[in-house]
This record gives structure tokens, sequence and C-alpha cells, in this order.
């Protein structure tokens, strides 16, 4: 049973590669295009998907600085920090939300000291789209007190009362320039990630699970044999010979000392 269970989270880990290869293969592809507008690229569903993700879209509108969102806890090459997402107001009453960049943490402060203000007036953006951020059960997606610890564009939706894209954008180049406080975002990683190396773990796991069984089962097996073998039996494989029967009748194990059965001193 055990052996049955690392077997398939081992092919479990295979799955996971395979995704992950294809996965590789679309990121690619999305980064190798030119730059498309961004309705182009998503399409009139205004959902940011898998196929979508990492590709470069352009994008025109105006920011709305009231409805800005402070993303806490965030890592960038290490380093922790803050990402500043504003949402962009398109010309069609749609929204896109913007992640703008970010700003290292300075000390233990919860919050930045100050954000660069965005540009008045119509910026033109061009950015990487990427997948709303989902974390499971937590709510860390929905904006509260114009913090949040996720990117979601359905919870900010919803808090911000803005009809937004289902993803968002990180900016590449925006005109006019940002502000040069801000930290750009590294690309993605593109590799078979450790899954490999875990099926290899699993399957081998199993093969202990296997060997395991054996010997111990092997081991019963024997122990079995030795204790139904009569005491003083010898193997065939060598060991002293059996000392030389007595003659006369067997020993029935009564004594002269001992009362003979029928009664008497037990001499006959």
């Amino acid at each position: 049973m055990l052996a049955g269970a690392c077997v398939q989270l081992g092919r479990w880990q295979l799955h996971r590669l395979d995704e992950r290869k294809t996965r590789n293969d679309v990121t690619r592809s999305n980064l190798a295009a030119p730059p498309a507008p961004l309705a182009e690229v998503v399409g009139p569903q205004r959902v940011v998907g898998d196929q979508h993700d990492w590709r470069t879209a352009t994008v025109t509108g105006r920011y709305d600085a009231t409805k800005q969102v402070v993303l806490r806890y965030r890592n960038v090459r290490d380093k922790p920090g803050f990402e500043i997402v504003t949402p962009l107001m398109l010309d069609d009453g749609s929204a896109v939300l913007v992640d703008r960049g970010f700003l290292p943490r300075q000390g233990g402060q919860l919050a930045p000291s100050t954000i660069p203000a965005v540009p008045s007036g119509e910026v033109t953006i061009t950015g990487r789209l990427r997948r709303s951020e989902r974390g499971g059960r937590t709510s860390g997606g929905t904006p509260v007190d114009g913090t949040a610890r996720l990117i979601n564009g359905p919870a900010f939706a919803s808090a911000l009362g803005l009809n937004l894209y289902d993803g968002y954008l990180t900016v590449d180049q925006q005109v006019p320039a940002a502000d040069p406080a801000f930290g750009g975002f590294p690309g993605p990683e593109i590799d078979d990630g450790p899954h490999f190396f875990y099926a290899l773990q699993w399957f081998f796991f199993a093969m202990l699970a296997i060997g395991g069984l054996v010997y111990f089962s092997r081991r019963d097996v024997n122990g079995d044999e030795t204790a139904a073998a009569p005491d003083g039996a010898v193997g065939s494989e060598g060991g002293p010979e059996p000392a030389a029967a007595a003659s006369g009748p067997a020993d029935r194990g009564l004594r002269a000392d001992r009362g003979h059965p029928d009664g008497g001193a037990g001499l006959d």
C-alpha cells in the first residue's frame, strides 16, 4: 500500500512537470510576441488567462489615484517592500489594474512613507499581463483600508466599485515616464523546476517499501521454520551428527526414584 502511494505521488510529480513544460512554452511565446493593444490581446471577455500570462500589451487611459491600493508583504529579488496598484480608467468605461512598481521597505515600516504621485492627464502604458492572484481561502485579495496582499481583479472590482479586467498589468514603459522611485520587476522563471527529481525520490521510496516488505516477509518465514523444528534437530547443511540411539527400550521418562504408573516402585 505504501509503495503504491509512493508510485502515485511520483506520477503526480511527472504530471506537474508536463504542465510546467507546457506553461513554459506559452510563456516563451508570449515573451517573444510584439506588443498589442490590451483589448485585442484579451478580447471582449476581459479575462487574463493562462494563454495571456506575460504577454506584452499596450493601453491608454487616466489613473484614478482615489482608488489606489498598497500591496503589503511583497518581495522582489528577495527584498521586502510594497507594490502600488492603481486603476487605469479607459474610454469605454472599463478599467484595468496597473501595478505601477515596487517600493522597498525601509526598516520595520508597515506602509511606505511616501507614494509617488500619478501623472496627470492621459498616460500610455506598455507592460506585461498577469493573471489575478488567488490565495485559496484567504481574503488577501480584497482591499481593506486601501491595502491588500494579493492583486485580484474581481475582488478589487467589488471593493472599488469598478468594471475591472480580471487580471492586471505591470509597467515596463510609461508615457509620461514613471517616477524613478519605483523599482521594476524580474521576468518569469522558465525552467522545469524540481518535479523530475521529486518523482525520482518517490519512485525510490516505493522501491524501498517493496524491498522492506520482501525482507521482513522472508525473515518471518525463516523464523517460523526455525520455531517448528524439534529440539536437537540438525539441518542438512552440516552441524553435529545426532547421538546414536541407546539399545533397549526407549526411555519414557520413568526413573528408579519415581513411582511407577501402576503404583509400584518403578522397577520390574
